[in-house]
């Protein structure tokens, strides 16, 4: 299967990339050895105890090896997102994507219902994550309760599984070079069909193409923000349908299905040319939502620059915001990134307008590395030295933290950190490497 000019899609940027590396040969290779043994102690092999702390969610049953969000206690169930956004780390075999892109699809809602409180699955719906000692599927964060899933705060699924899940399917196909794969009936229905079904389980705004939270059915667009109240148009949950429907047009076009394509080719091209007048600011940022939380987003803007969403003019504004930003010390602290700009915060309690999280903490004003790669990507289309200073805060901070060191403060790479007050939070965090190795080898 030739997948080659989608993958230069979404591995580029529209900008013209810099030729410099962004971290030198031994940082490089320091991360990788740190990435390949993170990644290793966060699999779960067929009838695997979970660690002490964390017994009680295990063994895993599930009969195939499980990979969840990181080592030690850190999550104890197979999260989807975290898996997905780790598939380019290159540290995952192929038989393991296969088998858990199966086993994924196998626990995709095959109806529309309500759980026992009330929260909305639609059909086609992927979990949030899966329990790995009786492989039930969850579909709302928060819990790992099967009957008593979801509440008033995510009255439908985060948008981001469905889209993960056909990025799952996507970068197995290319891999096996071989579609093949689309056409095996999992619980009665085709692979391909079932990526269909996901795919149309979020509501949008049919005219713009651009995901949707209404204020009746409050959820989150992406996972990493669950704790982020938002409504409107949202941007992340978007730019993940754009790269899925760029990838089903990819796919149904080496299924000979020339119409198919195209109309998913159509669905990208629209969402694409929403997202300026929609999102953009007059710093080139773009903003988290239409509504409730609506302020300028970080990690979106990084992850639009990082799979080609914006045009040139576009993305070149955006990186130069980025790279302002972190010059000015309001984006980063130790090489780890802050979903809002601190000059962006809503007020001087929050970070976002609505958040479960107190400021400065979680998702609410900490600091992470799972959107370090993307960041220094953007920076480094218009300020390279910057670029290689924030990677080289970055691995300086890994190799201080070291999990596989002794010591108190050795959990590194952590999920999140906030330097000032020591606060820092799940060591041994898979995101927190696989994301920016995939970005520094590209």
């Amino acid at each position: 299967m030739k997948i080659a000019s989608v993958i230069l899609l979404f591995l580029c940027v529209a900008c013209s990339p810099a030729k410099t590396p962004l971290v030198s040969t031994e940082d490089l290779a320091f991360l990788e050895d740190l990435t390949r043994v993170v990644v290793d102690s966060s699999r779960i092999l067929p009838g695997k105890e979970l660690p002490p702390a964390i017994r009680g969610f295990g063994p895993n049953r599930s009969g195939i090896t499980l990979i969840k969000p990181g080592g030690r206690d850190c999550y104890p169930s197979f999260w989807i997102r975290d898996y997905a956004m780790s598939l380019e780390c290159g540290y995952i075999t192929f038989q393991e994507q296969l088998d858990i892109l199966l086993y994924t699809a196998a626990r995709q809602s095959d109806s529309t219902w309500t759980t026992k409180t009330g929260s909305l699955v639609p059909l086609g719906s992927i979990p949030d994550h899966i329990r790995i000692n009786d492989g039930k599927p969850v579909y709302f964060p928060g819990t790992y309760d099967y009957v008593n899933q979801g509440n008033e705060i995510w009255r439908m699924p985060p948008f981001c599984d469905q889209f993960y899940f056909i990025h799952m399917a996507w970068y197995c196909v290319g891999l096996a070079k071989d579609p093949e794969v689309l056409d095996r009936i999992i619980n009665q229905c085709k692979l391909i069909t079932r990526l269909e079904l996901a795919f149309e389980a979020v509501p949008i705004n049919p005219e713009s193409g651009l995901a949707v939270i209404s204020d009746s059915m409050p959820t989150c667009d992406f996972g990493f923000r669950d704790v982020i109240g938002m409504t409107g148009e949202v941007c992340f949950g978007s730019l993940l349908r754009y790269r899925a429907a760029s990838e089903l047009a990819d796919l149904w076009k080496h299924m000979g299905n020339s119409a198919k394509s195209e109309s998913y080719q159509s669905i990208a091209k629209r969402i694409r040319s929403s997202l300026i007048p929609v999102f953009a600011d007059n710093r080139g940022m773009l903003r988290a939502s239409t509504g409730k939380s609506r302020q300028p987003d970080v990690w979106a803007t990084a992850f639009a620059i990082s799979i080609g969403a914006l045009d040139s003019p576009n993305c070149k504004k955006a990186c130069s915001a980025l790279a302002k930003a972190y010059l000015e010390g309001t984006l980063a602290m130790e090489g780890q990134i802050r979903h809002v700009l601190t000059t962006d915060d809503f007020d001087s309690t929050t970070a976002w307008e609505k958040s479960l999280a107190a400021k400065n903490t979680y998702q609410n004003g900490a600091y992470w590395a799972t959107a370090t790669g993307w960041v220094c990507q953007a920076i480094n289309m218009v300020d390279q030295p910057a670029a290689r200073k924030l990677a080289k805060e970055y691995i300086d901070h890994l190799r201080k933290t070291d999990f596989r060191l002794k010591g108190p403060d050795n959990g590194g790479p952590y999920e999140c950190i906030y330097p000032p007050s020591g606060y820092k939070q799940n060591p041994v965090y898979m995101t927190s490497v696989t994301g920016p190795l995939a970005a520094f080898r590209n």
